[in-house]
């Protein structure tokens, strides 16, 4: 056997010419090496906030009526992992990713402070919803599987992130600097945004007031476990300044072409199939809201809803499907249902073509929301002011923005007052709690995680419980939905800690509560 014998130095000439190439041949001259922060920040913006078939059919909004394999769901109190999963997997992979990472690349001691106080604030917005619909869920070790290796986050109390919420808030509100770093790529008050700023110190006092806002919003989730910690963050938020008026509504507007919410885009996909619920038609018809001909419509043909432009929205033509009836039975107008139109049911569904365009801008945060919160805190005695004309700020504020939707006027000022006056609607002291939260049940019918949230925490409206079967009513169950049941696949990609928080909170179901929602 020869033996080649090659000189050391030999060896050391030939890595040396290897080295002094390395990097500029192995470097892709077209990847991006840097991200800014801002630019994560501004895409986690576009979070969820619900969808038509989840937590709009919970409250008896709009539903499905085919219980049809996948589409059972929530109008047939099946626990069903593709409704269930939006929430999930439109906060996980990508907006709390986007956002840790944010945080992780400017550092605790960035000089770019107001950017790192809006991703902290608008993560503890993320948070909120997730824990509001999920319980339990990761949040300490969530989003670390670059920075920290951690592919198996644990499962964290929901009630111990609700703490770590308000720490966040609080802190993050306080550390924004009206002399600071001005962040042109804030979707709600950069520079290209709805609501335009151009200085950092106007920018600072939009988000002061958002934060606040969700302040306003964490605090009121705590009325019925423990009403005096409630009071102190109601009266925290309250003091620091919360939303005064629509210029303040954290937003986002889609051209319905290259941006688009996906949950809104029913005309290319099977959302069609949601009809509008029974008790919300009625009540819309019973309280002749001005606002119902941009919410609902009538279609000649249900099944292909994008061919006719100019549905019949006359408030008196809308009927809404009752809740937990099958499409096979609302088909058989001898059981008394009004059957069948073209390829679909004889029911009211989405206008398609006003709030539920793909064009229709996605709210957030608004001075509708908090005005109505403001309401109940007022009654309560938490807040200073009238709950009467907070009540009354925070309807006609709602009805204000729907001139931004595609193919709306402006609602008259005259049908606003109008509807004020309603008996259905006009402030009533003996009857505020219902009449205060059943509006934000209506203000809220394009945030389905904010509606179902508010529903659980009040108690209204008072909806007549789903009886299609007894599965929100076994094992000490009440009727109604809770919260949702983590992703099947968390069973096996996450198997120990899922294991744990399955454990933690009862049992991976529908009736489970999340901590502050007490009987």
């Amino acid at each position: 056997m020869t033996k080649y014998i090659i000189p050391l130095a030999f060896i050391c000439l030939l890595i040396s010419g290897c080295d002094e190439d390395f990097v500029e041949v192995n470097t892709n001259p077209y990847a991006v090496t840097e991200v800014d922060p801002a630019l994560l920040f501004a895409g986690a913006q576009r979070s969820h906030i619900g969808n038509w078939t989840a937590e709009h059919t919970i409250v008896q909004q709009f539903v499905n009526p085919y219980n049809q394999g996948a589409t059972l769901g929530f109008n047939f109190n099946e626990d069903i992992d593709g409704v269930n999963n939006p929430k999930w997997n439109e906060s996980y992979p990508s907006v709390i990713r986007n956002l840790v990472q944010a945080m992780n690349l400017l550092g605790e001691d960035t000089d770019r402070t107001n950017l790192l106080s809006m991703i902290r604030i608008w993560k503890a917005q993320v948070f909120m919803g997730l824990v509001d619909t999920y319980g339990d869920v990761p949040y300490f070790d969530a989003g670390k599987a670059v920075s920290d290796i951690t592919y198996f986050p644990t499962y964290d109390s929901d009630q111990a992130i609700y703490e770590d919420l308000y720490k966040e808030l609080s802190t993050a509100i306080g550390a924004l600097n009206p002399n600071g770093d001005y962040v042109a790529d804030d979707l709600f008050y950069g520079s290209s945004s709805e609501n335009p700023t151009s200085s950092a110190s106007a920018q600072v006092a939009k988000w002061q007031k958002l934060g606040n806002s969700l302040l306003l919003r964490l605090g009121m989730r705590y009325t019925k476990i423990d009403p005096a910690k409630a009071e102190s963050i109601v009266s925290e938020a309250f003091s620091g300044g919360v939303m005064t008026s629509n210029s303040d509504n954290a937003y986002v507007k889609y051209d319905g072409n290259t941006y688009v919410w996906e949950d809104n885009n029913v005309l290319r996909d099977f959302s069609f199939f949601n009809y509008a619920a029974e008790p919300f038609v009625d009540y819309l018809k019973e309280t002749e809201d001005p606002r119902a001909k941009y919410m609902i419509a009538t279609y000649t043909d249900p099944g292909a809803v994008a061919n006719e432009s100019s549905p019949d929205t006359t408030l008196e033509n809308q009927f809404g499907v009752p809740v937990g009836v099958s499409d096979a039975e609302l088909s058989d107008t001898s059981l008394g249902y009004r059957g069948t139109k073209g390829a679909g049911l004889d029911y009211a569904q989405l206008n398609v073509f006003a709030v539920a365009s793909p064009a229709a801008p996605a709210f957030y945060v608004t001075y509708a929301q908090t005005s109505l919160l403001l309401a109940e805190a007022a009654f309560r005695g938490w807040v200073s002011g009238s709950p009467q004309s907070y009540y009354e700020e925070g309807i006609s504020a709602d009805m204000e923005i729907y001139a931004l939707y595609p193919n709306t006027e402006p609602i008259p000022a005259g049908e606003v007052d109008s509807y004020l006056e309603q008996p259905e609607v006009a402030y009533d002291p003996a009857n505020a709690l219902e009449l205060i939260n059943t509006q934000y049940w209506v203000v809220n019918f394009r945030n389905g995680t904010e509606v179902f949230a508010n529903f659980r925490r009040s108690g209204f409206p008072d909806l007549s419980r789903n009886d299609f079967n007894d599965n929100l009513l076994a094992n000490g169950g009440d009727g109604f939905a809770h919260r949702m049941s983590y992703p099947d696949r968390e069973g096996s990609a996450n198997s120990e800690s899922y294991a744990a928080a399955v454990a933690a909170i009862g049992g991976d179901n529908l009736i489970n509560r999340v901590f502050w929602d007490v009987e």
